[in-house]
């Protein structure tokens, strides 16, 4: 059998006296959209900052496509494959945004930057995503909240990230603008990206997933697949770890 493309076991973190994730499990196969669920304090977000390399866990492994890795920090997350994009999408917004797709990874034709080549590449990336920014000289601050969460994820590409994380993507949006970001996602799973996205919105998550894993007390209580699930089933299912 082919090796998921992440695989977390027996994962463990403590903070002080809090048993954050107490022993999780969890396979992400390339290509699905796993959202993690769970109520406040859950777990879920000390499950991606170490799989985001924010936090090294204190048990447990991590291994991409079969290989066990160890991350020091987010960039060398980055580095294979592993991408997280956080609410504040950690965005330059007074700087265009060909140069927040290219920070720290520019590109120069000799000494200078290769300007033309990176305004050209934006275009082709987000053009990927199915936004049409033509002007990607307009600074980020200009642009709708679902457009910046499409300069994330170009971002994201760029570095020939494979996994995506989405920590709450369409937390602070409107109706309109969470839609553009829910097909993002869709047009990630249909290009072949996996995601990791993490919500309290069940209406979201039926709608865009294809697995659910559902955290409660640091442990994982439910992991199946999200055909068939409801936004109230689901709500039920983060409740009390089971179905109705």
């Amino acid at each position: 059998m082919t090796a998921p493309l992440v695989r977390l076991a027996a994962i463990r973190k403590r903070y002080g006296a809090v048993d954050a994730l107490q022993g999780v499990d969890l396979d992400v196969g390339a290509g699905e959209v796993v959202a993690i669920c769970g109520d406040n304090g859950a777990g879920k977000s000390s499950l991606i900052r170490v799989v985001s390399g924010a936090h090294a866990p204190d048990g447990g492994t991590i291994e991409i496509e079969g290989r066990a890795v160890r991350f020091g920090s987010p960039l060398d997350a980055l580095k294979a494959g592993v991408a997280t994009i956080y609410q504040d999408l950690a965005l330059a917004p007074r700087q265009p945004i060909w140069q927040n797709i290219f920070i720290g990874a520019e590109l120069t034709r000799s000494i200078l930057l290769d300007k033309p080549r990176m305004r050209e590449e934006s275009r082709r990336y987000l053009a990927r995503l199915r936004i049409g920014i033509a002007d990607v000289d307009r600074a980020v601050d200009t642009l709708s909240g679902g457009q910046r969460q499409a300069v994330a994820i170009a971002r994201a590409l760029r570095w020939n990230a494979r996994l995506v994380i989405m920590d709450e993507p369409t937390a602070a949006l409107g109706v309109a603008e969470s839609r553009q970001v829910l097909d993002l996602i869709r047009e990630l799973h249909r290009a072949g990206t996996t995601v990791i996205l993490i919500s309290h919105n069940m209406a979201e998550v039926v709608e865009v997933a294809t697995r659910v894993a559902i955290l409660k007390g640091g442990r994982k209580v439910a992991d199946r697949p999200a055909a068939g699930l409801s936004a109230d089933s689901l709500a039920h299912l983060v409740m009390t770890g089971t179905l109705q």
